[in-house]
């Protein structure tokens, strides 16, 4: 172990309960998409306290950024962008703490709150080393990752221009990974997540008299057997996909055949030729079957994030470092995800990683699920993350 990771390590003992008490305020003050404007306030006057420089805010509502600069002479002018995501959930919590969500229907169910205190933890690490590091680092507080595509909104208002990125990182807390333990995957890693729509128009009529009408409930059902044979029958095997439909509503009374019927899905992917063609054929097949069968449809496609795509080179160096500081046997190459991540975003523009530090931990009864209820962090989970974090920002910074 060199002296800088017994340093950095003594140095985030001393910060985690500051990073604790800011993870449960967050946690009890939580706010939805685009409007986490106390946390942004909170985030920004930490900041300000540190001695992070260029401090802008209000970016896509109240998004957050500040700069770094290195102090070492003669290294690489880099810019490395670092992102936490600050939005809760329209979720009630059940969790019996001291620190639960004092707003009822919205909680922290994501871990987004750990990803904020753990950023504001990086900053204040990285601050103490400019002089291990040439270059910038860029931390980015993100609104609205959850379904508002905050990434996306920041990236329009320019958060990778002045000064231009090269590289991008960020890390999710992951409750199905024990605490001690970092999962990470090259190249696809979490699913792009659309969603559609079909509208079937058929002819209402009498339940008794199937034959005057043209019967968008039948329909609907022969387009949703059918669809199933998108995956099965069109997608490369060697490659994964997903159409579910979730939603199928039509009628009211059980002797009335209604006049249309609406069916609801979503689309996951990894591949972009593979998305492209799941998105068209849905709307294809649901054209036809409802032709054959004397009835119009109305498809709306709706896209949703890209798929999430770790640089290999880069997430090869953060493996790298995760396991000098946990060890090989605590670093795993992550199963591929069907859940949707907007960090895709910043990896379309910018090579980077986005990794998974595990923050279960069942002999604290904290083993619940993202978005569910009783959704907890193993607090000292964050403490590895931050120390993951900062070893490869330093790591990325260093290198030609």
């Amino acid at each position: 172990m060199s002296a800088t990771t017994r340093d950095l390590k003594s140095d985030i003992d001393e910060i985690m309960p500051g990073v604790i008490a800011d993870r449960r305020y967050f946690h009890q003050h939580p706010e939805l998409g685009f409007q986490e404007f106390e946390t942004a306030k909170l985030v920004q006057e930490r900041l300000a306290a540190m001695g992070v420089e260029d401090i802008r805010t209000g970016i896509a509502v109240t998004g957050v950024t500040g700069l770094i600069k290195g102090a070492k002479p003669g290294g690489p002018d880099k810019v490395v962008l670092v992102r936490a995501d600050m939005d809760a959930l329209p979720i009630h919590e059940e969790n019996k703490v001291d620190y639960v969500s004092t707003i009822d229907g919205k909680m922290h169910a994501c871990g987004h709150d750990a990803h904020t205190s753990m950023l504001l933890g990086v900053g204040r690490l990285l601050l103490d080393r400019r002089d291990e590091f040439s270059g910038t680092v860029k931390l980015l507080f993100q609104p609205a990752e959850e379904g508002g595509g905050g990434a996306r909104v920041m990236i329009e208002e320019g958060v990778l221009e002045d000064p231009p990125v090269d590289l991008v990182f960020g890390q999710h807390v992951a409750a199905e990974v024990p605490v001690g333990q970092v999962e990470l995957r090259p190249g696809a890693c979490m699913a792009a997540a659309d969603r559609f729509e079909i509208l079937v128009k058929g002819r209402g009529g009498h339940g008794a008299q199937p034959h005057l009408t043209v019967d968008p409930i039948a329909i609907g059902s022969q387009i949703v057997s059918a669809l199933q044979t998108i995956v099965a029958r069109e997608v490369d095997p060697t490659k994964q996909a997903v159409v579910t439909v979730g939603a199928f509503l039509a009628g009211d009374a059980p002797n009335v055949i209604p006049d249309t019927a609406t069916l609801r899905g979503t689309l996951r992917s990894f591949d972009p030729e593979v998305r492209e063609l799941i998105g068209r054929r849905v709307g294809e097949i649901a054209v036809g079957i409802a032709s054959a069968m004397r009835a119009e449809v109305e498809y709306t496609y709706a896209p949703g994030y890209p798929a999430t795509i770790n640089d290999p080179e880069q997430t090869a160096m953060v493996r790298e470092v995760a396991e000098e500081i946990l060890g090989a046997e605590n670093v795993r190459e992550g199963e591929l995800m069907m859940g949707a991540e907007d960090f895709s975003y910043f990896l379309e523009k910018k090579p980077g990683c986005f990794f998974f530090t595990g923050t279960r931990d069942e002999e604290k009864g904290i083993s619940w699920g993202h978005h569910h209820p009783r959704f907890d962090v193993a607090e000292d989970g964050m403490a590895i993350g931050m120390e993951v974090m900062v070893s490869a920002v330093l790591r990325a910074l260093n290198e030609e």
